[in-house]
């Protein structure tokens, strides 16, 4: 399995591209210009010197951030996103087929799955998505790009998909520990990252853990129903 990700996905998409996508699906140029203008955002230079404790900024994350682009976290940047992605998929999906793999995405992530043959050839099936990748206005984070073979822990997304879809060992034990000491000696000792509702964090964490794996997640639901609240 290759695991790709797109750098500065939501970043990257400008302007012009998601004006171009409402003008696609029928508005009027007037129309088109007034829901582009709502579902775009400009970060303002100052904002750059205001954040501590980040990684810093390149010049080009600067430059996509300081022009109009989609909001990562607003409700209207995923579809918009995917909309704007559309050619890079079914280029990819071509490419994938062609070597005999399968791919999918989920926002900036990249997987690509595929037998012993795709493995040998993985070194320039990568340089193939770069390229598709630049030419549709992406960019790929190459020191996030990972090769799992079968042999690994294959992860994507915080889930284990190996066999079959699983939680993390590690992530379900901190999350029983968590819920057993919320059980034991109070909830509210354990909310060490200061959760402004902790009860309904942990009951979405162990809500996930119910859609991935329902055995696991019974044992954490019955843990999470024991806490005095």
């Amino acid at each position: 399995m290759l695991a790709m990700d797109i750098r500065n996905f939501f970043h990257a998409i400008a302007e012009g591209r998601v004006k171009m996508l409402f003008r696609c699906l029928g508005y009027p140029q007037q129309v088109a210009d007034l829901l582009t203008r709502l579902c775009m955002t400009t970060t303002p230079v100052s904002a750059f010197n205001e954040i501590s404790g980040a990684e810093p900024f390149d010049w080009t994350e600067r430059k996509l951030l300081s022009q109009p682009h989609l909001p990562q976290g607003a409700p209207t940047s995923p579809a918009l996103a995917n909309f704007a992605a559309w050619r890079l998929d079914q280029r990819l999906a071509g490419l994938a087929a062609r070597y005999g793999a399968n791919y999918s995405r989920y926002a900036d992530d990249l997987a690509f799955s595929g037998d012993a043959g795709f493995a040998e050839r993985i070194r320039a099936f990568q340089n193939a998505v770069d390229a598709i990748s630049r030419d549709e206005g992406f960019s790929i984070h190459s020191k996030k790009t990972r090769v799992m073979y079968g042999h690994m822990r294959q992860s994507l997304t915080g889930i284990v998909v190996n066999a079959h879809v699983n939680i993390a060992r590690p992530e379900y034990d901190r999350l029983k520990a968590i819920l057993h000491n919320c059980k034991s000696h109070g909830a509210s000792g354990q909310n060490r990252e200061d959760h402004p509702d902790f009860r309904r964090h942990l009951d979405g964490r162990v809500n996930w853990i119910e859609n991935v794996n329902p055995a696991r997640g019974a044992k954490l639901r019955a843990l999470f129903e024991k806490i005095a609240w």
